[in-house]
């Protein structure tokens, strides 16, 4: 790669051709854009820094409004009737917002509450129906968005802050800027509890701006399109760049860019930023005229300067050129050791460019390496806490931690929480949804509970784990608080996810090393959900002990399999369920069995399954795929066991069996009409056609009036009354005689037969028979 140095080259014999008048003109024009960009960009770039000190002011102030809203303070306080006798909690409400952490001075702040009828400010507390400027609060209150900020000087009768105001040029700039939000904030009304106005002076943000000199005035523009920060002289000036520039920040693609325009009779350039966060544009006007003023004196001397290099190049531009590219060759060496590879582009990349390319990627990497790391530090805390439940970190590392990472340190007894997701198969859940359910859970348990009383909450295996930390150290007090814990987070999880869960609680204890003894406490608790049912809170020293209980014995539990194999059998879907739920209850009614579950259910499950393949059906086509056994031994509650059991096992036998005996049935059927219609002038009986196709004639006499909707002797008979009726059409034969031929040994019951079947005697249908023909 030499290709800057060819550069060099190429450029020295140029600089010692051209005329210099040529050179001059070339080096006015080039000097003159090149101001001009510099200066476009340096300001683009104050613009950046200006809206970066004014948002992080703003967003600052957000975020503090924002906890202050949500503090338990400022909740329970919106649904009480305040009034000037309640001083205390006024001064407690007055201390939080005047308190407000924020790089901004407020100047004032506001708590309304609508439905209570009163608001308080920084000086003091007064009905909100005897305030002045009360509709100023229910304009707030009717504008769409639950947390906004309003940049006009609004009075009682004034257009709510949503309608845009006509920016006229006469209107003074604005003494303060208001954050209004909403309380609640999540969900979005236009009739909130109260609202949260915090004022600060708009003079502090015109300190935030860029200093106008002769290279630039900065102003910002609201999302209405209004100068609130400019005075009447600038807003007259510049009335239709803002209108220009409100237009274009309009269009997403235009969110910053250069136009050219004119104010005060001079050419200007504006240049904008539209900020996504808030919709208020950041305006610099420079002067072009100002730009370009030195340029002239760049002209005589680049003149000057050619003249020279016409002479010096000539002389010295090869040897200079190389001693020149020397050190560029030194730091593209070093640049391709370090990136450990060839540089890439092409023969026409330049140097300079690699290694700026270089140096902007090393520079992004470590930008991003900052913003991983700062990422991370949740991550960091969860990870000390899973090492604090596997054992692998003492007592005393977990005190540096704590305060190094602002764990809890100041308490007098510890307790574990373990929370498992009952069961996804009935909700609008998938199984496949488990984890991502179990992170939002954990996300609302670190968002539920102050950080003062946990540890950082971790998923662990299927469940997810909170260490509780507690300043008592009464057992009955600690129970009680850690119970009203987990119920908090169970109701919480109802609310929000409509999902069942179980919640296990470990025994009080007090030494970090015990957390894993804790853990498998609670873990051990939340085994109760299979005698217990789902949907439970369970401490561990309320679970049921019973440490001599005798061996199990499994007599009656066959019996009940005998029976639900039998149900499986016969098809009998709901007997089978039914069986299968007093068999759960008699595995599950004493600990022996409790503990034993599992085995006992992998067993019966073998045995059902035997039925398929004695009928010569495939196991496969049953499971469909599915690993069984690992998905039985996952199986935590009573009511996930029942619903596996009868839509994984039950329901396809049953099916496949049904199938099966459907296609056997209509092979017999068939097989028995064929024997009647061969033999129906022979001594033939249900017995005869078992005895032949080897079944039972019970079971036969069954399949035959299942497909052929008539028993057996009724079909016959049906059979052998057609075939008599055709004898006495088509041939001469005695009465008697189709009777006997048809094995009646009795011709008055081969009559009677006839009469019943046809309504007419075999004699009479004969005659009717002539008379016809006659």
């Amino acid at each position: 790669m030499r290709t800057y140095l060819l550069r060099l080259l190429v450029f020295s014999l140029i600089l010692g051709a051209l005329p210099t008048v040529f050179i001059g003109l070339i080096s006015y024009y080039v000097a003159t854009n090149d101001i001009e960009e510099k200066v476009y960009e340096g300001n683009m770039q104050l613009l950046l820094q200006t809206q970066m000190r004014v948002e992080q002011s703003l967003k600052s102030l957000e975020m503090s409004s924002a906890q202050l809203a949500n503090s338990s303070l400022i909740q329970s306080a919106m649904n009480e009737p305040l009034t000037g006798e309640d001083f205390v909690q006024v001064r407690e409400l007055t201390t939080e917002v005047a308190t407000l952490q924020t790089t901004a001075v407020i100047k004032q702040a506001y708590l309304v509450n609508f439905d209570k009828d009163w608001v308080i400010n920084l000086n003091m507390m007064k009905a909100l129906s005897e305030l002045n400027n009360r509709d100023e609060f229910f304009a707030y209150a009717s504008a769409p968005a639950n947390m906004f900020w309003y940049t006009s000087q609004l009075t009682a009768a004034d257009n709510p802050p949503d309608e845009a105001d006509d920016g006229g040029a006469s209107s003074p700039p604005v003494e303060t800027v208001s954050l209004v939000q909403k309380i609640p904030l999540l969900p979005k009304t236009n009739a909130p509890k109260g609202l949260l106005v915090v004022q600060i002076s708009a003079s502090e943000l015109r300190g935030l701006l860029a200093p106008s000199n002769r290279l630039g005035s900065n102003y910002i523009l609201d999302q209405s399109g209004q100068a609130f920060l400019s005075d009447a002289k600038q807003k007259a000036a510049y009335g239709e760049i803002n209108q220009t520039v409100s237009s274009l920040a309009v269009n997403p693609k235009q969110k910053e860019g250069i136009l050219s325009a004119r104010a005060n009779g001079k050419e200007v350039a504006v240049l904008y930023r539209s900020s996504g966060y808030n919709g208020w544009t950041y305006v610099s006007v420079v002067s072009v005229t100002d730009i370009t003023k030195d340029t002239e004196k760049i002209a005589l001397f680049t003149i000057g300067a050619c003249a020279f290099i016409l002479i010096v190049v000539a002389a010295i531009g090869y040897f200079g050129s190389r001693r020149m590219y020397s050190p560029i060759r030194r730091l593209v060496e070093l640049t391709q050791k370090i990136e450990d590879k060839p540089p890439q582009g092409g023969p026409k990349r330049d140097e300079l460019e690699y290694i700026k390319e270089s140096i902007e990627t090393l520079a992004v990497s470590r930008t991003r390496m900052e913003e991983q790391m700062q990422g991370q530090a949740g991550h960091l805390k969860e990870f000390f806490v899973l090492k604090l439940f596997t054992g692998q970190i003492s007592d005393e590392d977990f005190h540096v931690r704590s305060r190094l990472y602002g764990f809890p340190e100041n308490w007098s007894s510890l307790g574990v929480l373990a929370l498992q997701i009952d069961n996804l198969q009935e909700t609008r859940y998938q199984e496949t949804d488990r984890e991502l359910l179990l992170f939002a859970i954990n996300n609302i348990v670190q968002e539920l509970l102050p950080p003062a009383s946990r540890f950082s909450p971790i998923i662990l295996g299927q469940s997810q784990v909170t260490l509780l930390a507690a300043d008592e150290s009464d057992l009955q007090v600690l129970k009680e608080h850690f119970y009203r814990t987990a119920e908090l987070i169970k109701e919480t999880v109802e609310k929000y996810l409509q999902l069942q869960v179980s919640i296990g609680i470990s025994r009080p204890f007090n030494r970090l090393s015990d957390t894993v003894k804790a853990y498998g406490e609670s873990m051990e608790a939340l085994k109760c959900r299979i005698s217990l049912g789902s949907d439970i809170i369970v401490h561990y020293d309320d679970m049921e002990k019973n440490e001599g209980a005798e061996s199990a014995v499994y007599s009656h539990l066959k019996l009940m399999e005998e029976q639900m194999i039998r149900a499986l059998q016969e098809m009998k879907l709901e007997q089978a369920v039914d069986i299968f739920r007093q068999y759960l209850n008699a595995v599950l009614h004493k600990d022996s069995y409790a503990n034993e579950h599992h085995i006992l259910l992998v067993q019966l499950m073998s045995r059902i399954l035997q039925i398929v393949q004695d009928k010569g059906v495939s196991v496969k086509r049953i499971l469909d795929g599915e690993g069984a056994v690992e998905r039985l031994l996952r199986l935590q509650t009573r009511e996930e066991i029942v619903l596996w059991f009868q839509s994984r096992l039950f329901a396809p036998i049953v099916k496949t069996l049904s199938e099966k005996a459907d296609t056997q049935y209509v092979n017999i059927a068939d097989r028995i009409v064929k024997m009647i219609h061969s033999h129906y002038d022979k001594e033939i009986s249900l017995e005869s056609c078992a005895s032949s196709l080897n079944f039972h004639p019970v079971y036969l006499s069954r399949v035959f009036k299942k497909e052929m909707g008539v028993s057996f002797s009724d079909y016959l008979s049906e059979y052998r009354m057609n075939m008599a009726k055709t004898m006495l059409e088509t041939t001469t034969m005695k009465i008697s005689e189709i009777g006997e031929k048809l094995q009646y040994k009795n011709i008055s019951a081969f009559i009677r037969t006839f009469r019943k079947t046809f309504g007419t005697t075999p004699g009479q249908y004969r005659e009717m028979l002539e008379k016809g023909r006659e």
